[in-house]
């Protein structure tokens, strides 16, 4: 039996800039909404999809674009209020939280009153976050809502060999064909794939194969 290589999880860094990203039919809408960002409703957009969809990739484009920083919902910090533009990732995710949402109320409205743009990523429209602070609500419900669906077949595909660049690792066109039809239609999906496809090939300390594919897809419960 051939000694198998221990394999270290070690930390990624994904390309982020604005040619990394994949655009298609299904998340161009989305993509224009980003690019026409000084033409937001009072200054102030909503960027949502499910998880893995390119929202916090497309949050990143746009922070380059407008000079912004980038932080979480759950970490807002006084010094966050003087940011000349901000993106607040997972925001929905503090509905219920009275100290967070407050939080974010009072930064918005720093933002707001020196006209500073404002990029918030959630899983869905802020009607649906069940915030508890009727004040929040309201100023959330005036900003704009851009949705980034589900990955389309050409986005899947396209996704499989940038994670795979990320992670500079070769990916055939048998691999991509093959486990295209195979994996679930979400960009979660894609990236534990690709991880698992890396784990296996390092393993054997062989770039990834057509095999590594058909035993990693073969233990993937669908």
């Amino acid at each position: 039996m051939v000694a198998r290589q221990l394999v270290f999880d070690l930390p990624l860094r994904a390309a982020m800039g604005r040619e990394d990203f994949l655009v298609t039919p299904g998340n161009a809408q989305a993509v224009t909404g980003i690019d026409a960002w000084r033409d937001w409703p009072f200054a102030k957009m909503v960027l949502t999809g499910p998880e893995g969809a390119g929202k916090t990739h497309l949050a990143h484009v746009w922070a380059a674009q407008a000079g912004a920083r980038i932080i979480n919902a759950v970490a807002i910090t006084p010094a966050d209020m003087d940011a000349p533009a901000l993106v607040v990732e997972d925001a929905d995710r503090i509905a219920g939280n009275r100290g967070a949402e407050t939080a974010l109320f009072h930064l918005h409205n720093a933002l707001a009153h020196r006209g500073a743009p404002l990029l918030l990523t959630a899983r869905d429209a802020p009607q649906r976050w069940g915030l508890c602070l009727p004040d929040l609500d309201s100023r959330m419900g005036q900003a704009g809502v851009l949705r980034l669906p589900p990955p389309d077949d050409t986005l899947l595909m396209a996704l499989m060999v940038k994670l795979a660049t990320d992670r500079q690792i070769p990916l055939t066109p048998a691999i991509v064909q093959y486990a295209a039809p195979r994996l679930e239609r979400a960009a979660a999906a894609v990236q534990r794939f690709i991880a698992a496809l890396d784990a296996a090939a390092l393993a054997e300390k062989s770039p990834p194969r057509l095999r590594h594919a058909k035993a990693v897809l073969a233990q993937t419960p669908r």
